[in-house]
């Protein structure tokens, strides 16, 4: 075979094998193609750079100014061993300085109150473990180089009606003075009851019962032997009853 036919055909097989690759390299897997000039392809394209601009303008288009509220606090209900979350909607920029109070003492941010921020305007502060004496009117003072403002809003507590400590057994001498006192609890603040051998005490001048805010007391006056027996303190509200007993031994 003459050396010229040998080398045209080398150089044709090469030929036909780099093409051959190059069209097997360069194809693009099946439904992974773009036509650029397809209408709903350049929408796409102009909806995501339009997105991209807006998000990265946006905090620069914000007016500076001083704070100003958007949605104010509203009063929320908390329940005893639960959480309570007081937020409001703020306009503020530059980014204000926040601080939370409740009645005049600032609260810091911590385990039992958490400082919250979602996204660009929430502001918010969660009150944990709720306790009768997270009752109270809550603050929140939102301030920056234009201005201050601040808003305020009462937690509400409730509490299960309770008998926290009860009443001790009494001996008293014939004619004396028998006094019985119990501590109570509850929010709203529960009814209280005094029963004597499971029936309810008729007050008169020589029995009666008074009722505060944290204890109840009961006085038997010139004590007689028809008034011994067992005693009860009875306290109820919506969220619960609780009671508690005694003896009293007239000598």
């Amino acid at each position: 075979m003459p050396s010229w036919n040998l080398a045209g055909l080398l150089h044709r097989l090469t030929k036909d094998n780099l093409s051959r690759m190059s069209k097997a390299k360069a194809a693009p897997p099946p439904g992974c193609t773009l036509d650029i000039k397809d209408p709903q392809v350049q929408e796409a394209a102009i909806r995501i750079q339009a997105s991209y601009r807006g998000h990265r303008s946006r905090k620069e288009l914000r007016e500076k100014g001083p704070p100003k509220f958007l949605q104010e606090l509203k009063d929320v209900v908390l329940l005893e061993g639960s959480a309570a979350k007081l937020e409001c909607r703020v306009s503020a920029f530059p980014d204000p300085f926040i601080v939370w109070s409740k009645d005049g003492a600032e609260l810091k941010d911590g385990p039992k109150y958490r400082y919250v921020f979602e996204g660009l305007d929430v502001v918010a502060l969660v009150v944990r473990d709720g306790v009768l004496a997270d009752l109270g009117k809550y603050t929140v003072t939102i301030k920056n180089p234009f201005g201050m403002t601040s808003g305020s809003a009462c937690i509400l507590i409730e509490v299960p009606a309770k008998v926290t400590k009860g009443p001790d057994s009494v001996k008293a001498k014939k004619g004396t003075t028998v006094v019985l006192k119990a501590d109570i609890a509850g929010e709203p603040p529960p009814d209280v009851g005094w029963l004597k051998d499971g029936e309810d005490i008729e007050e008169d001048d020589r029995i009666f019962y008074d009722i505060g805010d944290t204890n109840t007391i009961l006085t038997i006056k010139n004590a007689q032997r028809s008034d011994a027996g067992k005693y009860e303190v009875f306290v109820e509200n919506n969220l619960g009853t609780d009671q508690s007993f005694a003896r009293v031994d007239i000598l």
